[in-house]
């Protein structure tokens, strides 16, 4: 039976933000590719317009919600993702993954010891180099563990988040931040069930990944502090550094000089190669531009980093939402005070403000429950 005019209105009314959004991330994508002067970025933004444009116009019609983000998703993450992957085409950092798991399995480290250009080091710790020994082009685990890490936690919104520009992107041309926040939301997610052990497991496999999971420790055990009990905390975080240690430590012991260079002074700016990360965020613009700026935002980025700390001592989260808002706020002003910062770095704030505006009807992991609980 066809709908009357009236009804037709009527669902309009209903879903009036839903064409805007999509009609929105059609012109930021296409403006996008027009902008970029890198292929994988040109490609994405081709596909991601299109993608959105189609969208935007099934959202205006009568078409269900769900056939609207359905074609976002498609056009945006996966469609790119194909073409990109059989045109041997991506982005730096899927070109350092599949070096760093060759050499993993050849010598042990996934580092080059002395490495003389910027395409040379591996920013990353040596978990990521496992998405290079397996076979096949490193993204299509970057993203199957992405996607498999918010089922687990059990995020509603998987769509609508791989359908977001700031996701879709990484999602399609490189990927290596995305893991590492989805073990980020699992890890505080199962802290909120009080299942510590596999708090602890997720938390440790995003931190043997990269530098930037090691903020979500202090926030998880102040979570599961004030609602298991010490005890507890102390068990999750065993856990985590145990897991993360037993993967790090073998190679950094294999290749101590290699492991320092890559993973500690070039991201820390201490090698004569600056690296590439150079978005144009507060941090970064003091650092270009003002005397003395790198120090200053260096400065800047301690006293967050010291507040949000003393926020969790003083007024700890007891709930996943506080805790996520509290760990995203923390990661929102690092990536925006850090001297060497990209944009896909915002990605980690948006996923766990996801994870703040999830549901909590649907189970008991992340309600109120024992939030007067005291620590013991």
């Amino acid at each position: 039976m066809r709908k009357s005019c009236g009804e037709r209105l009527a669902g309009y009314a209903r879903r009036p933000d839903e064409r805007y959004v999509w009609a929105g991330c059609a012109a930021a994508a296409t403006g996008f590719a027009l902008a970029s002067d890198l292929t994988p970025h040109r490609m994405w933004g081709c596909s991601a317009g299109a993608g959105y444009a189609l969208a935007a116009l099934l959202a205006w019609g009568s078409a269900p919600r769900r056939t609207a983000r359905s074609v976002a998703v498609a056009g945006a993450a996966l469609v790119p993702l194909v073409d990109l992957v059989a045109a041997g085409a991506g982005q730096s950092e899927v070109a350092v993954i599949q070096r760093s798991g060759h050499l993993l399995a050849a010598t042990g480290s996934p580092y080059v010891t002395d490495p003389g250009s910027v395409t040379d080091f591996n920013p990353y710790l040596p978990g990521m180099a496992l998405f290079g020994v397996l076979p096949g082009d490193p993204r299509w685990w970057l993203g199957g563990t992405f996607v498999a890490t918010l089922a687990v936690a059990r995020l509603r919104r998987v769509g609508p988040l791989l359908a977001c520009p700031l996701v879709a992107l990484p999602f399609a041309v490189g990927g290596v931040d995305l893991p590492v926040a989805g073990l980020m939301c699992l890890g505080l997610a199962l802290a909120g069930r009080g299942r510590q052990g596999g708090a602890g497991l997720a938390l440790g496999a995003a931190a043997a990944l990269k530098w930037t999971a090691w903020p979500a420790l202090p926030v998880a055990l102040a979570l599961v502090a004030v609602r298991e009990g010490r005890r507890s905390a102390l068990r999750c975080v065993v856990v985590a550094l145990g897991t993360a240690t037993a993967v790090v430590l073998p190679s950094a012991l294999t290749d101590p000089a290699g492991f320092l260079r890559n993973v500690v002074a070039f991201p820390l700016g201490l090698t004569a190669t600056a690296s590439p990360a150079g978005s144009p965020l507060p941090g970064h613009l003091l650092a270009a531009h003002v005397p003395g700026g790198r120090v200053i935002a260096l400065v800047l980025l301690t006293a967050g980093a010291l507040l949000i700390g003393v926020s969790l001592a003083v007024r700890p989260p007891q709930t996943v939402r506080a805790a996520a808002w509290r760990l995203a706020l923390g990661l929102g002003l690092a990536t925006a005070l850090m001297p060497t910062t990209r944009f896909g770095y915002l990605v980690y704030p948006l996923l766990l403000a996801a994870l703040v505006h999830e549901p909590t009807h649907h189970g008991p992991e992340v309600t109120d429950r024992s939030v007067e609980r005291t620590p013991t």
